[in-house]
Formats: C-alpha cells, structure tokens, sequence
C-alpha cells in the first residue's frame, strides 16, 4: 500500500519538465484534439512514440478507436493553444486553420516537431491508455519548445 496520496504523487510528478503536445484525430464529429504532456519515443526502427489519455476524458473514446493521429510539439509561442486544447476538444477548432494529413488528421501549423502516426498499439495504462503510434511522416521547424514544469508553462531561456 503506498503511503502518499493522488495529489502528493502528482506533485512529484511535476518536478519532471516535460514538452507540450496537442494530439489530434479525425472523428465522425469532425477534428478532435486534446493537450497532452504525457509523450515519449519509444523506438526508431521501426520508428515508434507513445502517449496517455486518461480513460475518465470524454474525449478518450475517440482516441482510442482513431486508426490514425497527430502529435504536435508545441512551440513556446502556441500556450494559448494548450490551454484552450486542454478545455475542449472539437469546439477548439472554430476557427482555426489547419491542414489534413495521412488518415484525414487535422494538422496544426507553428509548431517545434510533428508526428503523422498511424494506431500501432494500445496497453492498460491503469487510469490512462499507453496508446503506441509508428510515425509515418515527420515535420520540424526552428521553433523552440513550449515547456510544463510544477503545473506552469515555461519556455528554455536563452543560452
């Protein structure tokens, strides 16, 4: 039995910087997009990432049944976008211009890196799904990240 709570577990979780992703789909709906922190390479051949809705998000249904879907690097620039993405999911949409890519999926221009995948697997994640993608197609640009560190938004700060 552990002996800290959801909240102190989460805290600690926090002290790890990670990059800011949005993930879109295609769905029946229209596009459908999320914020997501929880992104990692897996392999490069064959070349592979992965990341984690949570099951309790209105939004993971789609996800989890999408054959297809985008990984967006956000760059430091795109903050408003990660917090209306985390707020809602088609509605984020309105309004905004975006380009479809391999599966029909909404992409998202400005960003750090972009990752085309197709659904490779999927793995019980406790209260999350580890959903594992191959990458079919990438896009780079010079654009520094956005970052998340204990619940805030940061930027790399010049060298």
């Amino acid at each position: 039995m552990a002996d800290f709570t959801q909240h102190e577990l989460r805290d600690a979780m926090g002290c790890f910087a990670t990059g800011v992703t949005i993930v879109t789909t295609m769905t029946d709906r229209g596009p459908l997009g999320m914020t997501v922190n929880s992104f990692a390479s897996v392999s490069l051949d064959p070349p592979l990432v992965l990341w984690s809705p949570a099951r309790k998000s209105a939004r993971f249904p789609a996800f989890e049944a999408a054959s297809h879907f985008a990984v967006h690097i956000l760059s430091e620039s795109q903050k408003d976008m990660a917090i209306t993405f985390a707020q809602s999911g088609i509605e984020a949409f309105a309004g905004l211009e975006y380009e479809s890519g391999i599966g029909d999926v909404p992409l998202l221009g400005g960003c750090a890196a972009r990752f085309e995948c197709s659904h490779a697997a999927g793995h019980d994640g406790g209260d999350h799904l580890i959903v594992v993608g191959e990458v079919l197609r990438i896009t780079t640009s010079k654009n520094p990240p956005l970052l998340f560190y204990r619940g805030q938004f940061g930027a790399i700060p010049d060298a």
